[in-house]
């Protein structure tokens, strides 16, 4: 109770102080509590912790996103709630924020993927909880998509890119891969065999295809090279 007391006035002062470096600081020791509390306490807390995201302080939001994602490893059955969050920044008007919103959610979405393998392998289910997670993650997959493929800052639409990277690596089936059940915690890197007999909201047919659909995105966007910044053509070519 204490500590959800202080992590309160800390809140508060984090949203309203007048010193960007008290609000900062205040913050800082908000994101300790989090980590530091039982899971299911910590979340109580996320509704008064997602009206950071209108703070004017775009430093302020950018540290918002990043707790976000630290809560995803330690809290992550709670972290829908603070899903709108992660996805209302994509678009802020402050590049910084957006990028990190990016970067943040690209970390999230792996994390989440392998949760629903584990899940699918040693329980042949996925909890209702991750269900309803995943259907954020794919929200926002769809939106770094268009934020990749529209004109707009750079370096948000380079990072866009390098996750739709990623998402086309973790759903491209890798012959070499045993497709032997994943174990929680393991750092094995994710391939879509780990899906084999599919899922209501993880059929692996599905996100192979799409995968393949955003190859030819990419492709697309390299035949249009002469209007892309430069540092984008050599992502793209990169892959």
């Amino acid at each position: 109770m204490a500590s959800r007391d202080q992590a309160l006035s800390l809140l508060a002062a984090a949203n309203n102080h007048g010193d960007l470096a008290v609000k900062l600081s205040s913050l800082k020791q908000v994101r300790d509590i989090l980590l530091a509390v039982d899971p299911s306490l910590a979340s109580e807390l996320f509704p008064y912790l997602a009206e950071l995201q209108s703070s004017p302080q775009s430093l302020v939001r950018k540290s918002l996103v990043e707790i976000v994602e630290e809560i995803g490893s330690k809290a992550m059955e709670y972290l829908a709630v603070l899903m709108p969050v992660l996805l209302a920044l994509l678009r802020d008007a402050d590049p910084d924020v957006a990028a990190q919103s990016v970067i943040s959610g690209t970390k999230l979405f792996s994390g989440i993927l392998e949760e629903m393998a584990v899940q699918m392998h040693h329980r042949g289910k996925v909890e209702r909880w991750l269900e309803d997670l995943w259907t954020w993650m794919v929200k926002f997959k769809d939106d770094v998509y268009t934020i990749a493929i529209e004109i707009g800052p750079v370096r948000t639409r380079l990072l866009a890119l390098k996750f739709l990277e990623t998402y086309v690596l973790l759903f491209s089936p890798d012959k070499n891969d045993s497709g032997r059940p994943v174990v929680a915690g393991s750092r094995h890197v994710f391939n879509v065999s780990w899906l084999v007999g599919g899922h209501p909201v993880l059929d692996p047919a599905v996100y192979i295809a799409e995968a393949k659909r955003i190859v030819g995105t990419l492709f697309d966007l390299l035949k249009t090279a002469s209007s892309l910044p430069g540092c984008l053509t050599v992502t793209i070519v990169n892959w």
